[in-house]
């Protein structure tokens, strides 16, 4: 019985990584997908940065991660505007306390809204358009450090899929580019793209993206 337990208790931390890594990964290909899409030239812009790192060998590989800089800059603007989930996990207030002139009280729920966050006016210049190159004057730190950015929590109830759901966006969105010209269906123009959202645990889109993929000329 103990070592079912103990079993048990090694297990669910990785189930929760596994779970909150998947899931969020999907929804934020998904949308710099589109946000591509609906902007041909950083779509363009990032493709050939990917096909230039990737080189002779014709596909991106871990290693090759840290050089694609614009692509993380695709990355990091895709989650300011569609953070995984709109609202983090609430957290509780543990003692009476007065925060900028209000009194919160003990065992007072807070949830943090992270898609408004991303797109404050105080905060973001232009804070409704996809513009990666923001990033490239701007150090921000999206993993918890810069609060006017953070798509997966701060503190110690950060996301523990965090580090995982990275590792596999940066990986697939490079080799999806790579790999595969990008089109929008039946002669649908960028402005036609449906950019609406559906709530939910994690922030989807409300109509599925599809794309057409061809294989681009050698």
């Amino acid at each position: 019985m103990e070592a079912v337990i103990g079993g048990a208790r090694v297990a669910l931390p990785w189930l929760d990584m596994f779970l909150g890594g998947t899931d969020t990964s999907a929804v934020t290909l998904e949308w710099g997908m589109a946000e591509l899409m609906r902007n041909p030239a950083i779509r363009k812009k990032a493709q050939e940065e990917v096909r230039r790192i990737a080189g002779e060998e014709g596909r991106v590989e871990e290693k090759d991660i840290n050089q694609l800089h614009y692509l993380k800059m695709v990355i990091k603007e895709t989650l300011r505007m569609h953070p995984p989930t709109t609202l983090l996990a609430p957290h509780e207030c543990m003692r009476d306390t007065k925060l900028q002139g209000y009194d919160v009280m003990a065992k007072t729920m807070a949830i943090i809204n992270a898609w408004a966050i991303g797109r404050d006016p105080r905060s973001w210049d232009r804070p409704e358009a996809f513009c990666p190159e923001r990033f490239e004057v701007r150090r921000v730190d999206f993993r918890g450090s810069s609060f006017e950015l953070i798509p997966f929590g701060s503190g110690r109830r950060i996301c523990p899929g965090m580090a995982l759901g990275l590792a596999g966006i940066e990986l697939a969105f490079a080799n999806i580019l790579c790999h595969f010209d990008w089109d929008l269906p039946n002669g649908t123009t960028p402005e036609e793209l449906d950019m609406e959202e559906r709530f939910g645990l994690s922030t989807r889109r409300k109509k599925p993206l599809v794309l057409v993929a061809a294989i681009p000329p050698s």
